[in-house]
């Protein structure tokens, strides 16, 4: 099913050393109601029938829940946000979302301790609001999937973060190795892993996932360090063609942006029999580490 991401707005509660929307947060004024109204029915009428609201953090957006209500009077089928997860500790609030009819939600929860994930946020009690969250929508049974950022501060915390969430029965779950722009540049130092020393203990949690047969998956590995794990490759295996409304452009095919912008390949590449369908590493990271992880299949 083909989808629409809509950054709503680039304001949020949080401040992560690892933010690729950083400049936009002070930059861009809010979208008003009438024009995400535009977009929805652009958007609608050039195929889309799955929707994402994001940001920034979407859930700061006064309008939001109009928002959605307009795109349920539209007939998308998939209605998603993706957040933070601070607001959804307001059990009013989330039973709002629900009821204007959210048929996904996807928060973020990067550590396993609370301590390591309020400090790379930036904000205080973050992890418990994130947490009691996502009880609240498990208690009202919804649909939910999480994502992690990978970063050099929590890639050995990821094994004892994927127990604690198949615990609380997330339906799905992403590890995404972090996308070196603005704040993750500024603090690549700080921030940014080798993906090789992150490896092994995100292999330690797609098993424990699989072994629950929970979905799960990686954003931005190349092939030849996920092998006997191919197929939890998120952009081979799992994501759909997405038209990406950002603040200053309409990307009409994010796979295509992809391949085409934001990833690297080397000459030696061109040998690996998975050639044809590896999207290669985020552009900057052999900038900061070189090409020497990364070996032809």
């Amino acid at each position: 099913m083909k989808r629409a991401d809509v950054k709503v707005w680039f304001a949020c509660n949080n401040m992560c050393d690892f933010c690729v929307q950083w400049d936009k947060r002070t930059k861009y004024p809010p979208r008003s109601i009438d024009e995400i109204k535009k977009i929805l029915d652009d958007e609608y009428k050039n195929g889309s029938r799955g929707l994402v609201f994001t940001g920034g953090e979407p859930t700061v957006h006064k309008n939001l829940t109009e928002a959605i209500r307009y795109a349920k009077k539209l007939w998308y089928e998939q209605i998603q946000i993706q957040s933070n997860w601070r607001n959804f500790e307001k059990l009013d609030y989330v039973k709002e979302l629900i009821e204007a009819w959210v048929t996904e939600f996807w928060p973020s929860i990067h550590w396993f301790k609370p301590e390591t994930h309020d400090k790379l946020v930036k904000a205080p009690w973050a992890w418990q609001q994130v947490v009691k969250g996502l009880i609240n929508l498990k208690n009202l049974k919804q649909y939910v999937l999480i994502n992690s950022v990978v970063t050099k501060q929590n890639y050995k915390e990821i094994p004892e973060l994927a127990a604690l969430l198949v615990k609380l029965w997330v339906a799905q779950f992403q590890f995404a190795f972090v996308h070196i722009l603005w704040s993750a540049d500024k603090n690549k130092a700080t921030v940014v892993p080798k993906k090789s020393d992150a490896i092994p203990y995100i292999k330690k949690w797609l098993d424990i996932w699989k072994n629950a047969w929970v979905v799960c998956m990686t954003e931005a590995i190349p092939f030849c360090l996920m092998q006997w794990y191919e197929w939890a490759i998120a952009e081979y295996n799992f994501m759909p063609e997405t038209t990406v409304v950002d603040a200053e452009y309409r990307t009409e095919s994010y796979a295509d942006y992809r391949w085409n912008e934001w990833k690297a390949k080397r000459e030696e590449c061109k040998s690996c029999s998975k050639f044809k369908i590896c999207e290669w590493p985020w552009k900057e990271y052999p900038l900061i580490y070189w090409w020497d992880e990364f070996q032809p299949i």
